[in-house]
């Protein structure tokens, strides 16, 4: 049997424009059919394009079906503290929540972002040849198409290092059977050096704009530097960081929606906002897979933890304008029953119908370059005031209480990058970014702050297990998951992340 990262099956969308999920792993397309019968037109690499942004919107809400949107929620979110188990959480679930995660637990299955990068490698291999094929085909627009595929493969990349440390790289497609290889782990610091280079490679290529809300839903110059601060920020490159965020803020075309009684829906009901960086576009014809983890009680797998309203967000008033802070209850979570809200209301008060689940999914938006940014001016010397200046921005916008204000010493560094990571804890609520956020927090200066993420997880686990999950969180490795069952049998030069060698 052959290992699945690395097998390709030609989906249908190549062919008629819309991607096939019908025993997606099962098959594989003839050989030669990649090479012989599609890459002829420009039309054609267009499609195979869009192609990679429609795999995003793959996979529904159980456990055999799990999409990448699905995934990189759980991923990033279940592990950290402001989500709890409900009434439909399971068992796998449970699993990683509890620091016991298992190499059989399907939520490891890295099978549907490495299947978003075959489909970019493929991009990468076979659009070059087009030139030749087809003379409307310009040089302009491949160097446009390989640098959104490019980008894409950087991201869900970043993704897996963030997820699993050592992975294996595959840069080339595996479109026929000849095409496929057993690759060994990379180490992590080889795949963020390959991330760099594909998005170094890819910002001058990016388009700027398409001219209309693509520039949201499709790959431009602006989510290429966007992902390099993300890179650079993980990999503690702090000026990196700051010129990536400052590529974006000095074009003027983005900003943060200002407080209004449409602020929730103009930036997350309708999507497409001045605010929007990169988000999946899901529409009514191809829904999210939100509304039964969310909003149906007797199926709903999460809810938030207590300590988002109590602790994260307060229930005080900011002084000046006698209301809560914006993104707390109404937004991010429905505070009678903490239901997280972010995916579900059509506004403060009104829940979405099942019908109506097409929310879209932010990578990154505008808050996301001002807070980046203060977090690297934070560890820089003598910057501190710059740091905090960019996260008022993003408080004042959310009408923030001063219960939250923390008045960090700008000369503290340890204090002003706390306090930045609270900042984002409150922005990003539910936004798949809270474990990673925490785990970089935690690892820079030679996991200076270990003792934060052990405190987290005492508030996570059952009383009787947190010495043990205390314990665990001191051996690095365990940060991240283990390597899926699936992959070591059937691929024998992978070896399990050492946590969980039995």
């Amino acid at each position: 049997m052959k290992t699945s990262v690395y097998r390709f099956i030609l989906s249908a969308f190549f062919i008629a424009g819309f991607l096939s999920c019908a025993k997606k792993f099962d098959l594989v397309p003839p050989d030669g059919i990649i090479r012989e019968n599609y890459w002829q037109t420009k039309e054609q690499v267009h499609a195979a394009v869009i192609g990679c942004y429609a795999s995003l919107m793959e996979g529904g809400t159980s456990a055999t079906a799990r999409g990448p949107a699905e995934t990189f929620f759980i991923w990033g979110e279940i592990r950290a503290d402001m989500v709890t188990p409900s009434l439909g959480t399971r068992a796998e679930e449970n699993e990683i929540i509890n620091i016991s995660t298992q190499q059989n637990n399907t939520i490891v299955d890295w099978r549907p972002v490495y299947n978003i990068i075959n489909y970019c490698n493929t991009v990468i291999d076979f659009a070059p040849s087009v030139l030749q094929k087809d003379q409307t085909f310009t040089q302009e627009m491949l160097n446009g198409y390989i640098a959104e595929a490019k980008t894409l493969r950087a991201l869900m990349y970043f993704y897996l290092v963030r997820s699993f440390g050592d992975v294996p790289l595959k840069l080339k497609s595996t479109s026929s059977d000849e095409d496929i290889v057993q690759l060994a782990k990379s180490t992590q610091q080889e795949v963020l050096a390959q991330i760099v280079k594909d998005l170094a490679e890819a910002e001058p290529n990016a388009v700027l704009t398409y001219g209309d809300i693509r520039d949201k839903g499709r790959i431009t110059r602006y989510t290429v530097n966007t992902i390099q601060a993300d890179v650079a920020l993980w990999m503690e490159n702090y000026p990196a960081a700051v010129t990536a965020c400052d590529k974006v803020i000095s074009s003027r075309r983005f900003g943060l929606i200002a407080p209004s009684s449409a602020w929730y829906n103009i930036l997350y009901r309708t999507g497409n906002s001045n605010e929007s960086i990169f988000e999946i576009q899901f529409n009514q014809q191809k829904l999210n897979p939100f509304y039964a983890m969310h909003a149906i009680p007797s199926s709903r797998r999460y809810i938030a933890a207590n300590r988002v309203m109590d602790q994260i967000f307060t229930t005080e008033l900011n002084l000046l304008s006698g209301t809560p802070d914006i993104r707390s209850a109404g937004a991010s979570v429905r505070a009678e029953d903490n239901a997280i809200w972010k995916y579900i209301g059509t506004n403060s008060e009104d829940m979405i119908a099942q019908a109506d689940s097409y929310t879209h999914w932010f990578f990154y938006r505008y808050a996301d370059i001002l807070l980046m940014k203060a977090e690297a001016l934070a560890q820089m010397d003598g910057r501190g005031a710059e740091a905090l200046e960019l996260v008022n921005q993003v408080r004042n916008r959310a009408l923030a209480p001063e219960a939250t204000n923390n008045n960090p010493d700008v000369t503290n560094k340890e204090e002003l990058s706390l306090y930045i990571l609270q900042e984002r804890a409150r922005e990003f609520a539910f936004e798949g970014k809270r474990w990673y956020d925490v785990l970089r927090y935690v690892k820079k200066n030679n996991y200076s702050n270990i003792a934060y993420l052990q405190e987290m997880v005492a508030g996570i686990v059952p009383a009787s297990s947190v010495r043990t999950a205390q314990a665990k969180m001191l051996d690095h490795n365990s940060h991240y998951f283990p390597i899926y069952f699936y992959e070591l049998q059937t691929n024998k030069h992978l070896v399990q992340n050492p946590f969980y060698k039995q």
